[in-house]
């Protein structure tokens, strides 16, 4: 069973809709006929007013932690707003995965002092679904979001299943987050999504800015995961993102799904870092650091690639669109001779280009991270979750990625690459709010850096 937002629309629709609703408790189902429910607990009926801000009319919002047993369903039209600090637990320990479900609108306006968190009671991978989004989701707003233990494979019961997102079948599991509308768009900046059993986001649609993330530690070695899987139907702007440990790419770009009514996608990616991925793909053997197929020709110039088990690849056919793509320099790096030969212009499958700065040798070109270890016992192909056999350490968030003032790498990345959105993308839902204290307050419009001379992501 999944008690939802869209519940909400059927108890209010004809009476209610039209004033506003705050779940402040820790059932998130309250919504009316008590005294933390209803909108006209807050003393308008037409706005909600926290102690933070005032919502637009219709809003539902959620001010407080809030344990979940059953899924989330945010109906079509219906806007859910999640304040700084709120944490949401997700209980592992039920008959069908909880999941939270967007048909409408999401806005989680983390801070970097109080991220809003997406957790498990007991913090294991696969212990819960994800972020699935519909395909009339219009605007999620996923600023300073930590979320973690996701990928949970769906039943029939699942509302993913029911409304026929991400996939037709129940046989693998979910991407921590799906976005899905050609015609909506999202915004993921300042978050830490870590330790999710499959995919990190997977992405089949929309207009969107990914920036300042941490992506890590994600996957198994079954059936892999990524950490950007992008299809046809998008246009993004991705940079100053650090994914490490992604089990199979740390970019997996392809135009996959396209017909007449979506269109190819445009991607534009810069300045990005990419650590230790593809270790532990034991399925096949295309996994690594970024790979191109079907059409897909993307902007991807000035990222980092440290210690990923192979470079950029394509299939043998049925490949990326190389003469249309913008895919050098980038700035690869291995620290062992089998990572060398692995990045060559002979490695099967391999994207070569003469203008990427690569080593020659084992440890050649180091970009001199400022704060890193690396697992001493380092396997590139280690194909198993072990670090004891070889595998990536877990991710410290200690550590520090940032470049050496003397780093080789910190030159020569291009600067005149054309963003998609120079000017950001505004998020309507997120204009409306009105903050109480300006000090508060959150921007509606939303922007990728500009890029730098630096490879790699500063964060």
């Amino acid at each position: 069973m999944t008690k939802t937002i869209s519940r909400l629309a059927t108890l209010l629709a004809t009476a209610l809709l039209a004033t506003a609703c705050e779940n402040d408790n820790i059932n998130p189902y309250d919504y009316a006929g008590s005294d933390n429910g209803a909108g006209t607990e807050q003393g308008s009926t037409d706005v909600v007013k926290t102690a933070l801000a005032e919502y637009p009319k219709g809003s539902i919002v959620w001010t407080r932690d809030t344990t979940l047993t059953e899924s989330v369903e945010i109906a079509k039209g219906a806007s859910l707003y999640i304040e700084p600090g709120v944490t949401v637990t997700c209980k592992s320990e039920v008959q069908v995965p909880v999941e939270i479900v967007v048909l409408g609108n999401l806005y989680c306006m983390g801070t970097a002092e109080k991220p809003v968190v997406f957790t498990s009671d007991t913090k294991k991978p696969a212990d819960w679904g994800g972020i699935i989004c519909g395909y009339n989701s219009q605007e999620v707003v996923l600023s300073h979001v930590d979320l973690a233990y996701a990928g949970a494979t769906p039943t029939e019961s699942s509302p993913s299943f029911q409304n026929k997102l991400y996939k037709t079948s129940v046989e693998d599991g979910l991407p921590a987050f799906f976005f899905c509308n050609t015609n909506g768009s999202f915004v993921m900046t300042g978050c830490f999504f870590h330790d999710n059993y499959n995919d990190q986001t997977y992405l089949s649609g929309g207009q969107a800015v990914i920036y300042d993330n941490i992506l890590a530690d994600s996957g198994n070695a079954a059936n892999g995961g990524e950490g950007i899987n992008i299809k046809a139907g998008c246009k993004m702007d991705v940079a100053n993102n650090l994914l490490y440990n992604i089990c199979t790419n740390g970019f997996k770009l392809s135009n996959a799904g396209n017909s007449e009514s979506v269109p190819l996608s445009q991607f534009v990616a810069y300045n990005n870092t990419i650590v230790d991925c593809g270790w532990r793909r034991s399925k096949n053997k295309k996994g690594g650091s970024v790979w191109l197929e079907k059409a897909i020709a993307p902007t991807f110039v000035g990222n980092l690639i440290y210690d990923c088990r192979f470079g950029m690849k394509q299939p043998a056919k049925n490949g990326g669109d190389i003469a249309h793509s913008v895919i050098a320099p980038n700035y690869y790096f291995a620290s062992t001779e089998t990572g060398v030969k692995q990045m060559s212009r002979d490695a099967d499958m391999a994207v070569w280009s003469d203008l990427d700065i690569k080593s020659a040798t084992a440890g050649d070109k180091d970009p001199l991270f400022n704060d890193f270890k690396q697992n001493p016992k380092m396997n590139i192909n280690c194909e198993i979750d072990d670090p004891e056999k070889g595998a990536p350490l877990p991710f410290d968030r200690s550590w520090n990625f940032n470049l050496k003032a003397n780093s080789p790498a910190m030159t020569g990345a291009p600067t005149d690459i054309q963003r998609l959105f120079p000017n950001g993308i505004a998020f309507i839902g997120m204009k409306k709010v009105i903050f109480a204290n300006t000090a508060d307050d959150q921007n509606y419009r939303f922007c990728a850096p500009a890029p730098v001379a630096r490879f790699g992501a500063k964060l």
